[in-house]
């Protein structure tokens, strides 16, 4: 029925994102579709759409004009975030022909029989309180890693957030299915897999499509843990209140998960985490770092940080930036506030300029530089493990260490999706890590 025809993916966005467009990509090479690259000319492209900044929205709109220009009878669907919360929007964007929401995007390939463009963008889109059933994804975009969704949705009401809006209620894969898209990852050769989702420290709520547990995130990692041909697990991002001194301990024992946590802060002033409604207090916050360094001195620590939140004063934001300063972390992911609709956030007095924002903003990257710079310089000498990534860049090839120091060599491409042992040496001009092999450690 499809033969011949060519569809391209653009995603924006988070890791959980890449992961769904590729288990959409499969169900179109099932239906015969050929997958090309988005700047390539297709008779159909699928964008995925996210709605955490305001950027993501305005992105949108010059997509779909690349997309047509490489055809202007091309077939273009918005799925995702954004086409869940604002479809008539997407749908009136010039040259859109079908918007599907949360729950529709896994079956797009059953709404496209006729490939004609539609004078008007088609929408197909439930009420949030409807998207309640788990589709499992996984992406395989490089032959490196692998991005293996094991929940969906969040049960939490942070005010500045419409995640909850845009993917529904916490959900969770069953136990069983994880476990068998691990091992049909790790069939295909690939070295390293990335759990995600949106709150996976709640992994286990909804695996029935209720609120019952049969399991918790501890019980998913020690199973994973087990899973044969898996070089090395990292959990992409977890809550502060639901990572469990017994998930650390785990991890520091494990053979395959990385010392390395990603733990979203927000902010560093307990005032502001009351307004975001966030569950718990720095004090928690600060727990999990020395728990963590305490059983992993060498572990890397990730930072989620909004700055410009309403009510964040002079004085809030130097909070955070002298608690961050003075934890032992090792880099930040700095998020500047944005208003979004029906939101709480939005309807807050002390509202900060945007020129503040900005500032405050450059002031935490220019400590995350800071930060990682530190961290790098506690890892000379060490002797690493270095999964290789597949990109030349300027003649060097890249990989990261178990706890994700950055490194790079001359380019060889023997090198790619394998690892090494290596020693760390010194720190290039350009903050990346330089290393000397270990001799006959060729891992995998």
């Amino acid at each position: 029925m499809n033969a011949d025809k060519k569809v391209a993916f653009y995603t924006l966005g988070c890791k959980l994102n890449f992961s769904e467009t590729s288990t959409i990509a499969r169900s179109f090479v099932n239906e015969g579709f050929d997958r090309v690259e988005f700047d390539e000319k297709a008779d159909v492209y699928v964008i995925n759409t996210c709605s955490v900044t305001d950027n993501a929205d305005k992105r949108f709109k010059s997509i779909v004009k690349s997309a047509l220009k490489q055809n202007d009878d091309a077939f273009i669907i918005g799925v995702g975030c954004y086409a869940q919360l604002k479809p008539e929007e997407l749908a009136n964007v010039n040259g859109v022909d079908l918007v599907l929401g949360a729950t529709e995007k896994f079956n797009v390939t059953s709404y496209i029989n006729d490939l004609t463009k539609n004078d008007i963008g088609e929408v197909h889109s439930c009420e949030i309180e409807e998207a309640d059933s788990y589709v499992g994804a996984y992406s395989i975009g490089d032959r490196t890693r692998a991005f293996l969704k094991v929940q969906d949705g969040c049960d939490y009401k942070c005010t500045y957030c419409t995640i909850p809006l845009a993917r529904g209620i916490s959900r969770s894969d069953t136990l069983e299915n994880v476990l068998k898209n691990a091992k049909e990852i790790s069939e295909k050769g690939i070295k390293e897999i990335v759990l995600t989702g949106v709150n996976i420290g709640d992994y286990g709520k909804g695996e029935f499509g209720n609120k019952k547990h049969e399991h918790t995130f501890l019980e998913l990692v020690r199973e994973l843990d087990k899973v044969n041909g898996i070089n090395r697990l990292r959990i992409s991002s977890i809550e502060p209140n639901l990572l469990k001194d017994e998930t650390i301990d785990f991890v520091s024992n494990s053979k395959t998960f990385v010392p390395h946590f990603h733990i979203p802060l927000q902010s560093g002033s307990d005032d502001l985490l009351k307004r975001m409604k966030r569950r718990y207090l720095t004090r928690t916050y600060t727990n999990r770092v020395f728990k963590i360094k305490e059983v992993m001195p060498n572990a890397c620590i990730g930072v989620d940080v909004i700055v410009g939140f309403p009510g964040e004063t002079d004085e809030l934001f130097l909070e955070t930036y002298n608690y961050l300063n003075e934890m032992d972390i090792s880099y930040l992911h700095v998020f500047t506030y944005s208003e979004r609709p029906n939101t709480e956030a939005v309807e807050m007095d002390g509202t900060i300029p945007k020129k503040t924002r900005a500032k405050r903003s450059k002031m935490l990257r220019g400590l995350s530089v800071k930060k990682r710079r530190a961290f790098y310089e506690t890892q000379i000498g060490n002797t690493l493990t270095v999964l290789f990534e597949s990109e030349n860049k300027e003649g060097y090839i890249y990989g990261f260490t178990e706890n994700y120091v950055k490194v790079k060599t001359p380019w060889n491409p023997e090198l790619i999706n394998t690892l090494h042992t290596v020693t760390l040496t010194k720190i290039d001009e350009d903050g990346l890590v330089r290393f000397n092999f270990v001799k006959n450690q060729v891992i995998a």
